[in-house]
């Protein structure tokens, strides 16, 4: 089976709207198990192997987080690197193998990806986002155990992880935590009736990695009608000053390329430093698709290279 098969296949659309719950739990979870296979290798990449990885769980008070760890060789407390998966009401950690190793062994440091709850018609965005803060706050808390040094610490993100990470960045600077910095990659931004409103959107409507079907059906799923969607949008947060450095990343070809170029204006009209990087031609989630876009591995080169010199 060719690279581009094995991409079809497991980028596959059905039509979203018709699916009932039962359906689309049962989607997401071929979906994952795909995505974790070795098969999927050909397309996610293979993990860096001067970092290990395993499974562990962040125990708190109500509800116990899966966590996937990636930490190098190097001895001693190391910076940590909070990531959050792309996907929204599907996706899993082992998706983003490939960079979050590389990370791991190149910075060094360790990284935590958090296997947040998904999105779906009993789990509002606003669970997935909590997730993503408590273990980061948990992680910090908890140091020593950890073995990471909490003076040195990152938040990285993807599509809906860009918007968990970016609301994590503002929940840390209310709480006292200091971050040096953000990565927020093919972010979304805007969960707003608004969201689909912007050029890039109409640009690339139907691209093979995602469509403002998906799109649509994730924005209803993630905001139930009695919720704030403000409140998980970060384009709309009141206030951005204060913030950690940011290292925004817009593939071109992207329906949400807008979502990150708007949100770095915001960053820098309240004076939080934010770069721009953008990658011509690359699609959404094209970071965790080496294997069949070569873009991805300039953009790994510039997150490590950025998150080198904040950490």
């Amino acid at each position: 089976m060719s690279r581009i098969r094995v991409l079809h296949a497991l980028r596959k659309e059905p039509d979203f709207s018709a699916m009932s719950q039962d359906d689309l739990v049962a989607f997401r979870d071929t979906q994952n198990r795909k995505l974790a296979s070795g098969l999927a290798r050909l397309i996610t990449g293979f993990p860096d192997r001067g970092a290990t990885i395993n499974w562990q769980e962040v125990k708190l008070s109500d509800r116990v987080i899966p966590v996937r760890v990636y930490r190098p060789t190097t001895s001693g407390p190391l910076p940590l690197v909070v990531h959050v998966h792309g996907g929204g009401f599907m996706g899993t950690a082992v998706q983003c193998d490939w960079a979050n190793s590389h990370l791991a062994a190149q910075l060094p440091a360790v990284v935590v990806s958090v296997e947040h709850r998904l999105v779906d018609a009993t789990t509002p965005m606003s669970a997935a986002v909590d997730d993503g803060w408590e273990v980061l706050r948990h992680i910090v808390e908890h140091s020593s155990e950890w073995r990471i040094d909490p003076t040195r610490v990152a938040v990285a993100g993807e599509s809906a992880g860009g918007l968990i990470a970016a609301l994590a960045a503002i929940r840390a600077r209310d709480s006292g935590l200091a971050l040096r910095a953000q990565v927020l990659v093919n972010p979304a931004v805007d969960l707003t009736k608004s969201a689909l409103d912007y050029t890039s959107m109409y640009e690339y409507a139907e691209t093979p990695t995602l469509t403002l079907g998906r799109l649509e059906h994730f924005r209803r799923l993630a905001v139930p009608d009695s919720a704030d969607a403000r409140a998980v949008s970060p384009v709309y947060a009141d206030d951005l000053t204060g913030l950690p450095p940011a290292l925004v990343v817009v593939p071109t070809a992207d329906p949400l390329a807008d979502h990150g170029r708007t949100y770095v204006d915001r960053l820098r009209e309240a004076g939080t430093p934010a770069q721009l990087a953008e990658h011509a031609g690359a699609g959404h989630a094209f970071l965790s698709m080496p294997g069949v876009v070569p873009q991805a591995r300039a953009a790994r080169t510039q997150i490590t290279g950025f998150l080198r010199n904040h950490l």
